[in-house]
């Protein structure tokens, strides 16, 4: 197992806070990169473009991502690059801002393309993650020698691996449907629970959110009554308080969302200053502000799923967590994803096992992907290309209650780890047909 280093990965932070502080649509910016063997440094480096947003009412997710993807890259680095029979290779992240926009999304893809780089990566929105998994079935198709990879770490719409799959993406997040079920799995024991209220981005990912909620409640617990359901605008409300006065006045015990970003910051502080008590059923409300602006008022309440958590249970995972807050210490940086680490360990294995970097022969190893990492699992499934691994439901606390050993971004509030689901009971069947080269 690779053993972390901060010093000499602090020595990359001058370099970084460069790189974060430049922008602009297709910028290729320069990443901070540990020392690694001559013959790394020597041959051109693995290039991964980044397309995400970097700029707008989302860019602080897109740079959570860039921090992430950097911080796993150096690693790769640090322990002498990709391996490749003409020599090692390092690993690059590259930045391309799309702001947001499905259009500005196909514009860093050619951009991308025409720059040679041949592993796309992104996740911060569905709706682009489809039109890009369109784009590059066509340029793959009409230019074999050119071909691309497609990275996913958060688009989880559950389309995208199901009627929309495609033999050249890989989605590393567990879908919409997997996280659903995994929040199921804590509300259906909820017996206090008698009534809910949805609410969602107006987006694909939105819209696949409240509809897979609405199944599973009819299955799990058709006695909860569903006071609530509305999708708003993505990106675009500034002001949530008109939607929290609605969920506080239906007299809903819960909330159940899907929001993430500011969306999902900015509904939780609204239902703080209405004076809404009930609980949050959240896909991603373990970060970006929401404890801090809940704060005593979220603690046995808000309630998030993911595939892993700081306080998870394990001395690799512990770890793992402390080696990231030395790498980025400012609280504001604390956004930390265990998949999107496995991510790059897995493009960097499957690189090495084709034995070159060839689209065709990287996409046929990760297929068959498997990665143990800091105690945690996952592996590919070929038939779909949905990563399968454990998911985690955890409840937020004070700092220093039991389970409650690290907070989230300096707020003195964490998350508990109440259920680990195996990937088996994760596990959902598709409906991919795959077409292969």
């Amino acid at each position: 197992m690779y053993i972390f280093n901060p010093p000499l990965l602090k020595r990359a932070g001058a370099a970084l806070a460069l790189a974060l502080s430049l922008g602009g649509p297709a910028t290729v910016l320069a990443q901070p990169t540990v020392p690694a063997p001559a013959s790394a440094a020597a041959l051109p480096p693995v290039r991964v473009a980044l397309i995400e947003s970097l700029s707008g009412a989302f860019a602080n997710t897109g740079e959570a991502v860039f921090r992430n993807l950097v911080w796993a890259t150096e690693r790769v680095n640090a322990r002498g690059g990709i391996k490749l029979p003409g020599g090692n290779r390092n690993l690059v992240i590259e930045r391309y801002d799309n702001k947001g926009q499905s259009e500005e999304a196909l514009a860093a893809l050619r951009s991308a393309i025409d720059d040679g780089v041949t592993v796309i990566a992104q996740g911060n929105s569905s709706a682009i993650a489809a039109v890009l998994i369109d784009a590059i079935n066509k340029h793959n198709e009409r230019e074999p020698g050119k071909r691309v990879i497609f990275l996913n770490y958060s688009a989880v719409d559950p389309i995208l691996t199901n009627e929309k799959c495609s033999f050249w993406h890989f989605r590393f997040d567990a879908h919409a449907d997997m996280r659903m079920a995994g929040l199921m799995d804590v509300l259906k024991d909820d017996k206090a629970l008698k009534s809910v209220y949805l609410i969602g981005q107006d987006y694909s990912f939105g819209q696949a959110v409240l509809r897979e909620a609405r199944k599973q409640i009819a299955v799990q617990r058709p006695d909860v009554q569903i006071v609530g359901d509305e999708l708003h605008a993505l990106g675009r409300v500034k002001d949530f308080i008109p939607y929290a006065v609605k969920i506080k006045a239906s007299g809903a015990q819960a909330v159940l969302t899907g929001n993430w970003g500011n969306d999902l910051t900015l509904l939780i502080k609204a239902a703080k200053e209405v004076g809404y008590d009930g609980k949050f059923y959240t896909f991603y409300g373990n970060a970006l502000g929401v404890p801090a602006a809940l704060g005593d008022a979220g603690v046995g309440k808000v309630i998030a799923v993911a595939d892993w958590f700081p306080n998870a249970a394990g001395a690799p995972s512990e770890a793992f967590y402390q080696s990231f807050r030395q790498r980025f210490p400012k609280p504001q940086d604390d956004y930390v994803h265990m998949r999107m680490q496995l991510m790059i360990e897995a493009l960097a294995q499957s690189i090495e096992k084709a034995g070159a970097i060839d689209s065709g022969a990287v996409a046929a190893q990760l297929e068959r992907a498997t990665v143990n990492f800091s105690g945690h699992q996952g592996a590919m499934r070929a038939a779909d290309h949905q990563f399968q691994q454990p998911l985690l439901v955890a409840m937020m606390g004070k700092q220093g209650a039991p389970g409650v050993k690290f907070d989230v971004e300096g707020s003195g509030y964490g998350f508990r780890v109440i259920k680990t689901i195996a990937p088996q009971r994760a596990e959902r069947p598709h409906s991919c047909k795959m077409v292969r080269p």
